[in-house]
């Protein structure tokens, strides 16, 4: 649990009441982590998991995935993840599928393929991307975020394409940069603008996330970091989508969800979930663009579309 300390990762501390916020999410996930890593099958998990408090149980459910997922990569593993999203956990797939990247970056590539079997859906596969992304920010701040590596040729998914393999990672840093900047907007917003710009529009669709579905900022902390970011707004706002999406998905929409929502997106957490699923519902087809971007490029669409409505 020190792991989730502010003070040991090295991270800015705004204030203690950002700080209790952080520090929770971390705690909670690694919870979750450990319930998934004791579970003799994953729906004892999940009547665990249902126990802790439901604003943040959706970092409980993101650790579960993690655990789990390492379950699976491990020899005579398997299932595990499939199975546990055949329960409650489908109502946080988002989370689940961020979390089996939070175990590849644990795993030795060799198991890779075994720890991400459950990420079948070609569209949300990408999210554990952002979730490998997130735990390199996590754990290795210096090297990924103020050193600014980025992974070069990242063989996952198979097929690629590598370079926008590393644009999801880079989403994944950009929500990390949040809880590294401790909610702060203006030390969130120079991190991020300290990479090459880029880079910038993903991490700050990244940071938008974090800052909706996390928290841990008031409203005009909010407003302020729309100004750092107002050349990257249509990223934030599709951010922010995904996270009111994902909160309401699972009922776990808080009153900071609806202020961030509204704030960053210009949406309720419940059109935001509208949009996420109508844009998610018309067919790809054989674009060479991943159905992952084309999926956030509808959703920044069709924001802009709702801002212009009469």
């Amino acid at each position: 649990m020190k792991e989730a300390n502010l003070s040991v990762r090295g991270f800015h501390v705004k204030g203690p009441a950002a700080r209790t916020m952080l520090e929770t999410i971390g705690e909670t996930f690694l919870t979750g982590y450990a319930y998934a890593a004791e579970a003799r099958e994953p729906a004892e998990a999940e009547e665990r998991l249902e126990e802790l408090p439901w604003q943040f149980r959706g970092f409980a459910y993101e650790g579960a995935g993690m655990g789990f997922a390492i379950r699976d990569g491990l020899p005579f593993g398997g299932r595990q993840v499939s199975r546990f999203l055949e329960g409650r956990a489908r109502n946080h797939v988002y989370m689940v599928y961020v979390g089996i990247g939070w175990a590849m970056a644990r795993l030795p590539r060799f198991r890779w393929a075994k720890a991400s079997a459950a990420a079948a859906d070609p569209l949300l596969r990408w999210l554990a991307l952002d979730g490998y992304g997130f735990h390199q920010a996590y754990f290795y701040t210096d090297r990924y975020v103020r050193r600014q590596y980025q992974e070069p040729n990242f063989p996952w998914p198979a097929g690629g394409p590598a370079r926008y393999a590393s644009r999801v990672i880079d989403q994944g840093i950009g929500r990390a940069i949040w809880f590294v900047g401790g909610a702060d907007p203006d030390v969130a917003a120079d991190l991020i603008d300290a990479f090459d710009e880029s880079r910038r529009a993903d991490l700050y669709s990244g940071a938008g996330l974090a800052a909706t579905y996390a928290g841990a900022a008031d409203e005009a902390e909010l407003r302020a970091f729309l100004r750092r970011g107002r050349n990257h707004l249509p990223q934030v706002a599709q951010g922010s989508v995904f996270a009111g999406a994902a909160r309401f998905r699972a009922g776990l929409v808080t009153p900071h969800t609806t202020m961030a929502s509204g704030l960053l997106c210009g949406v309720t957490p419940e059109q935001a979930s509208d949009l996420a699923d109508a844009a998610r519902a018309e067919p790809f087809g054989t674009s060479d663009v991943p159905a992952y971007e084309l999926w956030r490029r509808r959703i920044a669409s069709g924001l802009a579309e709702l801002r212009t409505a009469p």
